[in-house]
């Protein structure tokens, strides 16, 4: 490749300091510019550009030695905090009713955020949502306040919960009695090693449960009464079949397995679920999306969900010691169900991690937060998804989990056998990978419609 030339200027963007990368348009040398870790393209100032760094000079040197930067003196690049003189600034609108802050931060400060209680980052809106409580306004002002940035609190009406579903804010607190009832069951599903999630799930139910047979007696709680509740509650108030299901299951499982009182729950009906069908995205799109990724800790976590079907939670659990180079596998370690699998470690993915491994060079999980050492979020993992989607089908309503459907569907139209797309996905029955079988196309497009007759 002929030698090329970009020129790097300080650029504040995003909240934080970063160098652009000025050049010009060149297919070539974008795809060379593409390999530095942590690149990203700024649409509103056209150009690429990196966090900044003290050693930027050889650090894109040795990247990409074919490139001349012009007029740069190592050092000529300095921190713009000196020279801005301003603190950043978080605006936090603090919604009483709802007891949630709705915050905007700039990107150098989302981690701070992260670590506040309840913190959950909206897509749509791109604001973090976190607990309006003493805690947090203690971390807000001790941590972030007097340190990096000016923040802004503000009492406001806004809200993004639906208000619909938040009925249960309405009812009683718990009981004493309810409370220590609640801690005996959260302990003993713990004991069942019962997953995370699954203790979560079950302990909310549970808690909505006794908050509206607060003033009644456990021991009283009839199994009519547990059909009143899953009529006027759940039914009336609009909630899905699933939250219907999560529900009888949290209840079957304090009061049968938990506590040995049959009640008749056994006779309790659940609803009637319809097949959904998984949602797939082509393949060519898929392959669109993922080749346009410049950030290559992005384009590896994405690729690798894609890659082996993984779920989320696989992805972020994979340690480095799980990939094995020499038998090339990669292991999957206690994944739903508790079960573990060992899954082929395709060619293009290997050559991806190499270059991942020589450039990010993680220390303990595969895909690292901003801070070494540390896992990545899944809120962060699906915010990518729908970043580089988003730039491939607009408007689409594709979820990270459509990448695990697609690459199931994927393998079925190639010709895979379902057994085989079984113990790669980890399904424990063969009937939950048979859905697929709806949704490809391969044996359908061979049915010769009576309407290709017709003279129309």
């Amino acid at each position: 490749m002929p030698t090329s030339v970009i020129k790097l200027k300080n650029l504040q963007h995003r909240g934080g300091h970063q160098i652009a990368l000025f050049f010009e348009y060149d297919k070539a040398l974008i795809t060379e510019v593409k390999k530095i870790g942590d690149i990203r393209w700024s649409q509103s100032n056209k150009c690429w550009y990196i966090p900044y760094r003290t050693d930027y000079l050889a650090y894109l040197q040795n990247i990409l030695p074919d490139v001349l930067f012009k007029d740069l003196v190592q050092g000529s690049i300095q921190p713009m905090e000196e020279e801005a003189g301003a603190k950043l600034s978080i605006e936090i609108r603090h919604n009483e009713k709802d007891q949630l802050l709705y915050i905007k931060v700039p990107f150098k400060l989302k981690e701070k955020i992260r670590r506040l209680d309840g913190a959950q980052w909206h897509i749509k809106s791109k604001l973090w949502i976190a607990y309006a409580n003493s805690e947090n306004f203690r971390q807000i002002k001790e941590n972030i306040s007097e340190t990096e940035a000016k923040v802004t609190i503000i009492k406001s009406n806004f809200t993004l919960r639906n208000v619909r579903k938040e009925t249960y804010k309405d009812l009683e607190p718990l009981t004493d009695l309810h409370k220590k009832e609640i801690r005996q069951f959260v302990e003993w599903m713990i004991q069942k090693r019962y997953s995370e999630n699954t203790v979560k799930t079950y302990t909310g139910c549970m808690v909505v449960f006794f908050r509206y047979y607060s003033k009644k007696p456990l021991q009283e709680i009839s199994i009519k009464d547990i059909e009143r509740f899953n009529f006027d509650f759940i039914i009336k108030h609009g909630y899905s079949s699933k939250t219907q299901n999560q529900y009888i299951s949290a209840i079957k499982t304090f009061y049968i397995k938990m506590k040995s009182i049959n009640y008749e729950l056994e006779h309790i009906e659940r609803p009637i679920e319809g097949q959904k069908l998984p949602k797939v995205i082509p393949i060519e799109d898929v392959q669109t999306m993922l080749a346009g990724i410049p950030n290559i800790k992005h384009k590896t976590a994405l690729t690798m969900i894609y890659a082996l079907g993984l779920r989320r939670g696989e992805l972020l659990n994979l340690k480095l010691e799980d990939i094995d180079f020499k038998r090339n596998t990669v292991k999957i370690l206690n994944a739903k169900g508790k079960k573990d699998r060992d899954l082929p470690l395709p060619k293009k993915m290997k050559e991806l991690l190499e270059i991942y491994y020589r450039q990010v060079q993680p220390k303990e999980w595969l895909i690292e937060g901003q801070i070494p050492g540390m896992s990545y979020s899944a809120s962060s993992l699906s915010s990518i998804f729908h970043k580089y989607l988003g730039r491939v089908i607009k408007n689409n309503n594709f979820t990270l989990h459509s990448l695990r459907h697609s690459y199931a569907t994927h393998l079925l139209d190639m010709g895979v056998d379902l057994r085989i797309i079984q113990e790669l996905l980890g399904h424990k029955s063969s009937r939950t990978t048979e859905i697929y079988t709806h949704v490809t196309m391969r044996s359908l497009k061979n049915v010769k419609n009576p309407i290709d007759g017709f003279n129309i």
